[in-house]
Parts: structure tokens; sequence; C-alpha cells
């Protein structure tokens, strides 16, 4: 009798599975009663939907989480996103090396260090410096922010604050302890103009949207930029440029705007500084997003769109395929075949794949807020559209619209949040079968025209 052997599972799907087991298990002990403040169980979807949030690093919030969630809710919300921010990547990684007598395959290597962000050697030496550096960096913002929270909320208190929004901020998540019965969802509304706070909470977000194999390199070249990698001088070159010319757009877009009423010309910086840094993954935010201008809205789903960079705790379709679409495009209108950018030469393979997750979000957004606006017939387009980027790109920021919701929307919502933090490659790659190869090639479609 013959027995077929079924091939192994892909790493691919271990993370796609992976990441729905943490979901579940999540949304299992936020259901129960204790973990909610009043002590009554918290409906079931709406547990989901905080876990999803949650592991999938966005922030998107149905209840205030310091209001609503008790103690212990919080803290299965902090070790969701301590999780999903270090990324099921590394602890599928580390279970592989601890069951597996020979370790990774060539294969796997290749898929976690692409997860990662990382080169094809030395799995486990990526892995131990993901987890220490990540904790590190929390640790050191948690310091930071325990200087004004102690004060301001007492020992105890001030140094679990200070903990908790230093792990959801390096992790972009953007889930915040700050409401009160009086005023909900008020993210770091009260800390606009305090430069401590301000300032500390943007650098976890970029170090953190950056990507482990960026800083990373930054440590190991002592931060010399003559040894950087390509790579990395490429992220931190288009970063900044993105992150400048962001804040400099959000200053004099709302300059005189309600959003930033009260303010002096230093503290408008500031929070546009806080806003370009926040708007791409985050979900933490200093000001009133409700009051923005229409140039400033657009300004920041927008930058939701684009999201971090690869092997980081960000979302979007990442900032290094919105720069190769940029060069690619420049280039195809200048006649060129081939893509370069500085000294180097892009592979047109890459830009193809650019351009397929470009408009894979593309759709996927369309098809998603034309749904939530049939099953939400009295919402307003703006916020439709904000909140499903937000969701999308793992960022959290929002108009107060999620709250408000129905059910189907909230799947909707829950739905987009997972596959943005899974990623549309991880998952085609996770749900696709063998791969074979057309033996004879089609021919050419010479009479097909475009432009």
């Amino acid at each position: 009798m013959k027995f077929k052997i079924k091939p192994k599972m892909s790493v691919w799907r271990y993370l796609a599975l992976g990441y729905l087991l943490v979901i579940f298990l999540g949304s299992i002990l936020l259901v129960l009663p204790f973990a909610a403040n009043d002590g009554e169980p918290t409906n079931y979807l709406d547990a989901l939907f905080t876990s999803t949030s949650a592991t999938c690093v966005t922030g998107l919030a149905l209840y205030d989480t310091g209001l609503h969630w008790s103690l212990f809710g919080q803290i299965v919300i902090l070790m969701l996103i301590q999780t999903g921010g270090l990324g099921f990547t590394t602890f599928v990684t580390i279970l592989f090396m601890m069951i597996r007598r020979g370790g990774l395959g060539l294969y796997e290597k290749r898929a976690v260090m692409q997860t990662l962000g990382g080169k094809n050697a030395g799995v486990g030496k990526l892995v131990i410096r993901v987890v220490a550096g990540t904790f590190a960096l929390e640790l050191i913002g948690a310091a930071l922010l325990s200087i004004r929270f102690i004060p301001d909320f007492g020992a105890a208190r001030g140094i679990y604050y200070a903990v908790f929004h230093a792990v959801s901020a390096f992790c972009n998540a953007g889930f915040d302890l700050f409401g009160t019965a009086n005023e909900t969802f008020v993210s770091l509304t009260h800390y606009a103009s305090d430069p401590l706070v301000s300032l500390t909470v943007p650098f976890l977000v970029i170090v953190g949207g950056l990507g482990f194999c960026v800083w990373g390199d930054v440590f190991d070249c002592k931060f010399r930029v003559k040894k950087f990698q390509f790579y990395t001088k490429f992220i931190l070159l288009v970063n900044s440029v993105v992150l400048l010319s962001s804040t400099v757009l959000f200053l004099l877009f709302e300059y005189n705007n309600p959003c930033y009423e009260g303010f002096h010309f230093g503290q408008k910086l500031l929070c546009s500084f806080f806003n370009a840094s926040t708007a791409r993954t985050a979900g933490f935010c200093t000001t009133d997003l409700t009051q923005l201008s229409g140039s400033g809205y657009l300004l920041a789903v927008i930058l939701m769109f684009i999201g971090g960079c690869s092997g980081s705790t960000a979302g979007g379709i990442k900032i290094s395929t919105f720069a190769v679409i940029v060069t690619g495009m420049f280039a195809v209108l200048r006649g060129k075949r081939e893509i370069n950018i500085g000294k180097r030469r892009v592979d047109n393979a890459l830009f193809s794949q650019a351009i397929a997750i470009f408009m894979a979000y593309l759709s996927i957004i369309l098809v998603s807020v034309m749904l939530i606006c049939m099953f939400e017939p009295q919402a307003e387009f703006q916020k439709v559209l904000f909140e499903t980027v937000s969701a999308l790109g793992t960022v959290g920021l929002s108009l107060s619209f999620t709250p408000t919701v129905g059910i189907a929307t909230k799947i909707i919502l829950t739905l987009l949040m997972y596959l943005g933090r899974v990623g549309v490659l991880t998952l085609a790659f996770a749900l696709k079968r063998k791969r074979t190869e057309a033996a004879v090639k089609r021919p050419l479609a010479e009479t097909l025209y475009i432009g």
C-alpha cells in the first residue's frame, strides 16, 4: 500500500496561519469578563477586532483602551502588540531552529531574511539582534517617557504608562491609555507642545519603521555613512526626504487652521513633525485630525498608503516600493529601458513587483471603500477612505469613525488589518500552489498599445 507524503508547509503559510493563531488566542483572552473594567464579557467580534488591531500593530479601536479594558486586558493588548511588532517571523524562526536538527532550509532562510529585511545568511544572528535591539530601544524610550509620566501619574502608574507607550510607539501600534470619562480617544493631544514626549514617540516610531536590517547595519558600521550598505543609504535618504517634505507640507497646510490653533511657530513645527512621523504608520496624534484641512487630509492618506520600510513594524506598500515606482516612472517617461538609482541598476522584475503591490493595495482599498459605503450609507466618504487606508496600512489613525461602525464594516476592517500586517505578497505566496512554467512561450502581443 502506497502513501503519499504531503509537502511540508512553507514559511509563508506558517506566517499567515501564525498571525491568525495569535489573533484568535488574543480574542479569547479579551472576551473574558475580567478583561474589561465593568466585569462584563466583551462582544466577541469587538474582542476579535481589538486583538487583530493589536497583533497587526494597527491601533484602530472600538473602545478607549484606558477606559474599557482592565489591567489584565491592557497587558494582553500589550503582549499582542509586542508579538506583532517583533513579527511572527521571529517566533517561527526560533521554533524551527529549536525543533529541527538541520535548522532552516535555504528556501526558509531566504523567506525569513526577506521578511525581516536581512541578507541570506546568519538567520540566528539576525533574530537575536531583532529581539535584543527591540527591547533595548523600547527600554530607552520608556526611560525617557518616565521623566514626564512619573510626575504626572505617580511612580507605579507613570512607569507602566511609559513602558506601554514605548512598546506601542516602537511597534508602530498607536494604542494609548490617556482616555478619561470626560475625554475619550485623546491619544497624546495633551502633550502636543511637550518636546520630550512629542520627540521621543516619533523617534521610536521612526526607528521601528526603518526596519531591523537598517538600524542593524547602522550600528555595525558605527554610524559611518560610507560603510553603509546600498539599501541602508537608499532607505535613509528616501525616508529623510519624505519625512522632511511632509513636515514642511503639514506646517504650510495647517498653519492657520483650527488644527494648530493656540500654538506658536515652534509648537506648530513640532506638531507638523509629529504628524509627518506617525501618519506613515503609527496612529498616535497630538492634534485633532477631524480639523485637518483638505490638503492635510490628503497628505495624511498618501503617507498612510506609503507606510514604512520592508522588514519593519510598519505597514503600507513600503517606502522602497514607492521609491522604485517613482524612479521607474520617470525612467519610462524619459524613454529609458533601464531604471537606475544612484550608481545601481534596478532589476525590471523588481519594478514589476512594485507595480503589482501598488495596484493590489489600490484595488483592495477601492473595493473596501465601496463595500463600507454600501454598509454605512450615512457615513462621510472622507472618513470611510481615511479609515480604510489606515486599516490596510496598519496605521491606526482615525477620524472617530471606527467606534460607530456596524458588524459588516468591523469584519472588513479586521480583514484589512490582517492583510496589511501579513502583506499581500506573503499571503499570495502562502496560498499559491506548486509553481509550474510553461513549456513554450506565447507570442508577443505586438498590436497592444498603452499610454
